[in-house]
């Protein structure tokens, strides 16, 4: 079983930058494929990026690819998104979870909100 905890959102303007960290307990989070997923506000929850779990492989959704990138310490349980130039259509609560996500693993996101 593996709990996550999501940090490091806020509110930024158009253009700024945020660092998320997804905080993992459990022995094996070093071995899990992870992703970040995010959902706007009367939206579906969607793919943003994943990777492997030894983190030498990375993809990207169209949407943020060449803006965002996501690493991971696995000797810290953490996997991080590094995000910038954003913009208002980046505004939702994003979540980290193994990837494929498991249903039981969702957290509680952090909310990410990019003013024009």
């Amino acid at each position: 079983q593996v709990q996550l905890v999501e940090s490091g959102g806020g509110l930024v303007q158009v253009g700024g930058s945020l660092r998320l960290s997804c905080a993992a307990s459990g022995r094996t989070f070093s071995t899990y494929t992870m992703g970040w997923f995010r959902q706007a506000p009367g939206k579906e929850r969607e793919f943003v990026a994943t990777i492997s779990w030894g983190g030498g492989r990375t993809s990207y959704a169209d949407s943020v690819k060449g803006r965002f990138t996501m690493s991971r310490d696995n000797a810290k349980n953490t996997v991080y998104l590094q995000m910038n130039s954003l913009k208002p259509e980046d505004t939702a609560v994003y979540y980290c979870n193994t990837n494929p996500p498991l249903d039981n693993y969702w957290g509680q996101g952090t909310q990410v909100t990019v003013s024009s």
